[in-house]
C-alpha cells in the first residue's frame, strides 16, 4: 500500500515525536537497571513520606548511564541531559514527591525531533535494613539504598554537586543550532 506525499507529510511529525518520546524515557531506565538486581519486596516494609524522600534528593545529580537528572530544592526545579546511541537531549520541569512514597519528573524533553512532556515516576519503601525502589509503572522492586550504604546502591549515584547544568546548556545550544527557526 502506497502512501502519498500528503499522508507522509502530516503523519511523520508524530512518528517523530513518538519516536523521540521513548527514547528520552528510555535514558533514564538504564541507569537505574545497570545496578539493579530484581528484589522481593519484604514484609514490614511502608511507604516512605513526602519528607524521607524530598532529604534524599533534595539538591542531588543523579548519574545515569548516558546523562544525568538534578533536582534543585527550589523551586523544586529539574533538569537533565542525555547524550547516547539514540541521540542527545535535555529536559527541564520539575521533580515532586507524595505522602504515598513516589518521587517524580514532571518535564519537557527536548531533541532533533522536537520538544515532548514526560512524566517518570519511582515509588519507594522503607523496611529494616534498606529502601527499595520501583520505576512506575510496571517496574520491579530493588534495593536502593542499604541500611548500610553500599558502593553499589543506586543511591550512590546521587551526589550533591551539578552534573547537569554545563552539559545541558551545551546541548541545548547544540541542538537549537540545528532545529528550524519557528518563523
Amino acid at each position: 500500500m502506497a502512501i502519498s506525499r500528503f499522508e507522509m507529510a502530516r503523519v511523520l511529525p508524530s512518528v517523530r515525536m513518538l519516536a523521540a518520546a521513548a527514547w528520552a524515557l528510555s535514558s533514564i531506565a538504564p541507569a537505574v537497571a545497570a545496578s539493579v538486581q530484581d528484589t522481593v519486596l519484604p514484609e514490614g516494609t511502608r511507604p516512605m513520606t513526602a519528607g524521607e524522600i524530598y532529604e534524599i534528593y533534595r539538591d542531588k545529580s543523579w548519574r545515569w548511564e548516558d546523562g544525568a537528572g538534578q533536582m534543585k530544592a527550589s523551586p523544586r526545579q529539574f533538569s537533565a541531559w542525555a547524550d547516547g546511541e539514540n541521540g542527545k537531549s535535555w529536559a527541564e520541569g520539575r521533580w515532586l514527591v507524595t505522602e504515598t512514597g513516589r518521587m517524580c519528573f514532571d518535564a519537557t524533553w527536548h531533541t532533533e525531533q522536537g520538544a515532548f512532556p514526560a512524566k517518570t515516576c519511582f515509588s519507594h519503601r522503607v523496611g529494616k535494613s534498606a529502601i527499595y525502589q520501583k520505576r512506575e509503572p510496571d517496574g520491579a522492586w530493588y534495593v536502593f539504598r542499604h541500611v548500610r550504604p553500599r558502593e553499589d546502591d543506586e543511591a550512590s549515584k546521587l551526589v550533591s554537586q551539578d552534573l547537569v547544568s554545563r552539559q545541558r546548556d551545551s546541548l541545548k545550544a547544540a541542538l537549537e543550532a540545528v532545529q528550524p527557526s519557528a518563523q
